[in-house]
């Protein structure tokens, strides 16, 4: 999530919007600002037999995928008009299902118990920015689709003088189960206590939104997620949160697939293959402003 979130893991962005929210902004009215960009046309996506034919039973007996997603992750996975999930995720696979003859049923749910849920049964799938490392590689198939880094974000100005690489004694704002909670933020605390000096205070949220509301409101310092994210709830925040030094630790984001289902493992990324050839890929990353994330190879367990 890289150290990502994956939760690289926003009730919704600055203008939030998230599952069990009633609300898509902080102080409880709706916003336009969260909604999905307009269509962008994109080529048909025609049925694959032979992908229908690489689907699970199960999948095949209900027709659809039944999806894990944390919808609160703008522009990648978010709750449009608190209710239908929507962003880049969704429209890049939605792509991708046509291409299996099926629908996607998206499941919002808690980052953390994504994982889980594909494990025990629950979800056929899970996709929500997940970084693809060693130990969810260990625990699931993880199939690439998209390129994205670290970013740290600030309260405009970066009052507090918050330095990324030196954020001893700050208050950082940063999503439970996230690769950048897990992966990166252990690395500066050991420099911090080499140093002597104060380690981070850390304020682990349930939700990207609640981390970038913490900035907005003051009570964090900084916070740090996936660059994707980052920069829209910037832009989404209209001035009260900036993005803060460069992006870092770049890697791909994959879809979470069960162990025992390498063949549809396998039939996903023959399908994500097909909808880069047919334009449905760009397109559906164009749509939300994520166009340098693409990627040219898809593989399972890269």
């Amino acid at each position: 999530m890289f150290p990502l979130r994956t939760t690289l893991a926003i009730c919704g962005v600055l203008v939030l919007s998230a599952a069990g929210c009633g609300s898509d902004t902080l102080s409880g009215g709706s916003s336009p600002s969260n909604s999905a960009p307009a269509s962008t046309p994109t080529a048909s996506a025609s049925v694959d037999p032979a992908l229908a034919a690489a689907l699970p039973a199960k999948i095949k007996a209900a027709g659809k995928i039944v999806v894990g997603v944390d919808a609160t992750y703008p522009p990648n996975e978010f709750l449009q008009g608190g209710k239908t999930v929507a962003g880049m995720d969704v429209d890049v696979f939605d792509a991708v299902a046509a291409k299996f003859g099926v629908k996607v049923d998206w499941q919002p749910s808690a980052f953390d118990s994504i994982i889980t849920g594909v494990q025990g049964g629950k979800y056929d799938m899970g996709i929500s920015s997940f970084t693809i490392n060693a130990k969810r590689k260990q625990q699931v198939n993880m199939v690439s689709y998209f390129n994205a880094g670290t970013q740290w974000a600030t309260a405009a100005g970066n009052p507090k003088g918050v330095d990324p690489n030196n954020a001893c004694g700050k208050n950082i704002a940063v999503q439970k189960g996230t690769t950048q909670l897990e992966d990166d933020i252990p690395v500066k605390q050991q420099k911090c206590t080499a140093a002597g000096k104060p380690k981070i205070n850390l304020l682990v949220r349930e939700k990207q939104d609640q981390a970038t509301a913490d900035v907005a409101t003051g009570k964090a310092d900084a916070m740090l997620a996936d660059s994707p994210v980052v920069l829209y709830a910037a832009k989404q925040s209209q001035g009260k949160v900036v993005a803060l030094g460069d992006i870092y630790d770049a890697a791909p984001y994959g879809y979470v697939v069960p162990k025992a289902e390498t063949e549809f493992a396998q039939a996903i990324a023959k399908a994500l293959t097909a909808i880069a050839a047919d334009g449905s890929y760009k397109a559906a990353l164009a749509k939300w402003g994520n166009e340098s994330g693409a990627v040219s190879t898809f593989a399972v367990n890269p």
